[in-house]
């Protein structure tokens, strides 16, 4: 009787935990800590949902394996793909290839500097790179990349953003605590405005500032009419509710329309097995997106986006 007992209790406080962080999704809210940070592994909930159903027939717990039907059928609906997807009108006009690298205070630089060398993207966000980032950037790959922008800064607040395409100045993020560059390319005679994204993390006792930093890259998406990019570091998954509100404006997550919605991109040392998706390739609806690819790069604990787009436009 006390195994049964133990059983049941077990089962329910698993089912509470689950529960608490799957009602915060459900109401669209990101909560308080730990919340948010729990909510960035949302899919991975399954094992403790599932070992509570354990637990529950085990124990002939018979209200327990109900309300373990209902969360892990929430859970598989919450885990579904969010935001728009589909093919948009019109023909292509011009394709090419985007990278997004948070390279770790620059560590992972020459690493990065390897792969874009390699992969040829047509565009490099690169997310904290400091100083000595910066300055190997242009001195390794001014060639292939004579335009840029950047916003230079020590530590985690520096952020670069190269491009094979002419640049044209456009405003940054203001007001955030890390770098955000932005520019209009002119992709092939097309105008594309570019954004990198890089808002603080979801650290226990530093939420209002993550809030409000998704804030001001989901009101730039909001009164951005141009095609557009936004790619980078956002320390947000889809399902956190603030990181929702981005996609809620029309942009839609390249890797999503690729097929790779779900393949996680931090920590890199356990991803893919376990992790998030928190780097990410927004774009808007002018765009279609094929071949999502996730690099591992030595020296940093995200792993790199690349993904080929192709902007459309009227016939």
């Amino acid at each position: 009787m006390t195994r049964r007992r133990l059983g049941t209790w077990t089962a329910a406080l698993l089912f509470a935990a689950v529960s608490a962080v799957l009602g915060c999704r459900l109401a669209d809210t990101d909560g308080v800590t730990p919340v948010p940070q729990l909510l960035a592994f949302l899919p991975w909930l399954l094992a403790p949902a599932g070992a509570g159903l354990a637990l529950a027939l085990l124990t002939r717990w018979w209200p327990g394996t109900i309300w373990a039907a209902v969360v892990l059928g929430l859970l598989a609906w919450c885990i579904a793909p969010y935001g728009q997807g589909g093919e948009p009108d019109g023909r292509a006009l011009a394709s090419f290839r985007v990278i997004t690298s948070n390279v770790e205070f620059g560590r992972a630089t020459d690493a990065l500097v390897a792969a874009v060398r390699e992969e040829k993207p047509d565009l490099v966000f690169v997310e904290e790179c400091e100083y000595g980032c910066s300055a190997t950037l242009r001195r390794s790959l001014s060639e292939g990349y004579p335009y840029r922008r950047s916003v230079e800064g020590a530590g985690s607040t520096g952020s670069v953003l190269l491009s094979r395409f002419p640049l044209q100045p456009a405003a940054a993020i203001r007001g955030s605590t890390m770098g955000m560059p932005g520019a209009v390319a002119d992709v092939r005679g097309h105008a594309v405005r570019l954004q990198l994204a890089h808002p603080m993390p979801p650290l226990p006792g530093q939420l209002d500032g993550w809030r409000r930093e998704l804030g001001k890259l989901r009101d730039f998406a909001a009164t951005t009419r141009s095609p557009t990019v936004l790619a980078g570091d956002f320390n947000a998954s889809q399902d956190h509710a603030a990181f929702r509100a981005i996609l809620d404006t029309g942009l839609r997550d390249a890797a999503r329309l690729a097929g790779s919605g779900r393949t996680p991109t931090w920590p890199a040392r356990t991803a893919p097995a376990i992790g998030a998706q928190i780097d990410h390739v927004l774009v808007s609806a002018d765009f279609s997106a094929r071949d999502a690819r996730f690099l591992d790069l030595a020296d940093t604990d995200h792993r790199a986006l690349l993904v080929d787009i192709t902007l459309h436009g009227p016939t």
